[in-house]
């Protein structure tokens, strides 16, 4: 490992607790990185700090050292119930991982109590074990803490607790905007003392958490940590140990690229990013069948309860995949992941950041690989320029074996297998559709025979994007996908049971007058009141129309008779040109007349 220092903890201006500096030589850590040495002695000053550094720098114990300093400094002990830390973070798998950083520590100060409030744990057993052992710093993901605060029927008064609270912390502050939580956010902060310290940490700094810096610090600190060398001047926002790469390759010859690939570094631990949720849980388990003597596993956004177990199994692997969305591109600290695969490229510039930050983190080395298509190319130029993330070219693997024909197997034999390749198709189409970048993800140049292929898809689904459109280098097979049976004979046997009744229905059905469900009567009534005004308004303008006719020929009677009068026109002339103006030709004869009446 290459150190990433800026000296020793005890050369800090300000003095820590004897017990932190023994939890962090325990923990492994005797030199500060540049982003600690710059944070904790301004926030622990009194100042409110907003923090940009690149990921893998460090942030967590910026903030967690301060937190503890400042609680254990207070004149005024806090009582159990009292809240005198708040750290919010945007995934529930982040939360676990400080208040496993934070573990470190309490235990070794049993007057501070800590708590974690997370998504998919039951929030009535939250507010219990609150009640019994307290919570002096909590954990929280936003959702859940706002709920927190509405749980004073079940005898938790949390706007009472917090009146106490010296420090809040927002960590990955620009992910939690994104995810839809500032709504959450600003009730928290209704509920919080305006007295505190506020810290707001993150990789990269959007307009969105500028906005919030204003709004929620009082003259804030602001620390921007670099890499040194060539990145300072560029302001490279990835480890400068970080080697990146890309591949460009079909839509066809990605997933064969991609076990190729892991087959190669079986011994190593990799993340797999893909652009959906039905994208993981397909080549999840295609990857599963594909890949053997390799722990695999998935996690995504939709995973209730399962997801906070299988985050610690993975971090416990020595070597292993873990197929995954973007819940796990933000601060999540993985031990000694060696690639960071992605094989869709993420719907924004900065969450390539975020994936590529899994690795590489404090002072260790690691790689990343994006998966391009021939027409995505410039996205590399694009991210060297938008992100400062110079890429390099890893070319096509050479032979590797065709899987394709082996998922399509596996989706005839398991109805299972065929619905999600459909889901994950689908699903990948209408991601592809939002991309941030869309002047170069765009839809209508995707080659969507290809990409099928790359599904292995038995047919296509019937989809919005895809009407109307014809692919003759998609060949389907010849099956009838409705005959295809679930694996699982307890699914099969309740497919069975549920085309019965269709049927059943169809031919009760079968002979009768189609039905066809009337509208409400009051629904009716407006239908017709529109239509009688949409009639008299047409009828009203036609009116109009005709007026105005009849004024331009009344006034250009009013013009001959006049030059009548001054003889500039004889009477012969006068009655020719009246007759002419009365005699005008409708606008249907200018088309056409005769043709319009034989038409109808």
């Amino acid at each position: 490992m290459e150190h990433v220092t800026e000296g020793s903890w005890e050369s800090l201006p300000v003095q820590l607790h004897p017990r932190v500096l023994g939890a962090l030589q325990e923990l492994g850590f005797p030199y500060m990185t540049p982003v600690q040495s710059a944070t904790i002695p301004l926030f622990m000053r009194n100042k409110d700090v907003a923090a940009e550094a690149v990921t893998g720098s460090g942030k967590t114990l910026a903030f967690v050292i301060p937190i503890l300093e400042i609680l254990l400094r207070r004149e005024e002990k806090l009582k159990k119930s009292e809240v005198g830390a708040i750290v919010i973070t945007p995934t529930r798998e982040l939360a676990i991982q400080i208040d496993e950083v934070l573990s470190h520590f309490t235990r070794h100060f049993p007057q501070l109590s800590q708590i974690l409030w997370i998504g998919g744990r039951n929030p009535g057993e939250d507010v219990e074990r609150f009640k019994k052992q307290g919570g002096n710093i909590v954990v929280a993901t936003p959702g859940r803490l706002e709920d927190m605060f509405r749980r004073k029927a079940e005898g938790l008064d949390l706007a009472s607790c917090v009146k106490a609270l010296d420090v809040l912390v927002l960590d990955e502050a620009d992910r939690l905007l994104d995810m839809g939580f500032e709504a959450s956010i600003n009730t928290i902060l209704e509920f919080l003392p305006k007295q505190r310290r506020t810290g707001l940490f993150s990789a990269t700094q959007t307009q969105e958490v500028e906005n919030l810096v204003r709004a929620g610090l009082r003259n804030p600190v602001r620390i921007s940590v670099k890499e040194k060398g060539v990145a300072a001047s560029s302001t490279q926002k990835t480890p400068s140990r970080l080697e990146n790469s890309y591949m460009v390759c079909k839509a066809d010859e990605k997933f064969n690229q991609l076990v190729h690939f892991l087959r190669n570094h079986k011994q190593e631990k990799h993340l797999v990013f893909f652009s959906t949720c039905a994208c993981v849980e397909y080549y999840g388990k295609a990857l599963e069948a594909l890949v053997r003597g390799v722990q695999i596993l998935c996690i995504h956004g939709k995973m209730k309860h399962k997801r906070n177990k299988i985050f610690m199994e993975f971090r416990s692997l020595p070597s292993g995949i873990l197929v995954c969305t973007d819940v796990m591109a933000r601060g999540i600290d993985i031990p000694e992941v060696n690639w960071v695969l992605q094989y869709d490229p993420p719907s924004s510039a900065s969450a390539f950041v975020h994936r590529c930050g899994r690795t590489a983190r404090i002072g260790h080395g690691g790689s990343a690989l994006v998966f391009l298509l021939p027409m995505e190319e410039a996205y590399v130029n694009f991210l060297a320029i938008n992100q400062k993330c110079p890429l390099q070219e890893m070319k096509l693997q050479r032979n590797p074996a065709d899987l394709l024909p082996k998922l399509r197997s596996m989706a005839l034999a398991d109805r299972a297998v065929f619905e999600k390749g459909m889901r994950a198709f689908v699903s990948y189409i209408q991601a592809y559709a939002k991309h941030e970048c869309n002047l170069i993800f765009r839809l209508k140049d995707l080659d969507f025979a290809s990409l099928a292929r790359g599904f292995a898809l038995l047919r296509m689904p019937k989809m919005p994007e895809l009407r109307g459109k014809h692919f003759p280098d998609f060949v389907p097979v010849d099956v009838d996908t409705d005959t295809i049976p679930f694996k699982d004979k307890t699914r099969e046997k309740q497919r069975q049971k549920r085309l019965e009744q269709q049927r059943t229905e169809k031919s009760d059905n079968e002979g009768r007058r189609k039905f066809i469900k009337n509208k409400a009567w009051s629904k009716q009534k407006a239908k017709r009141e529109k239509k009688k005004k949409m009639s008299e308004k047409r009828k009203r303008q036609e009116g109009s129309d005709i007026e105005e006719e009849d004024m331009e020929e009344l006034l250009n009677d009013t013009r001959l008779l006049k030059k009548l009068k001054k003889g500039k026109i004889t009477e012969e002339e006068f009655e020719k040109g009246v007759l002419t103006s009365g005699k005008r030709p409708s606008a249907a004869a200018d088309v056409g007349g005769s043709d319009v009446e034989d038409a109808c």
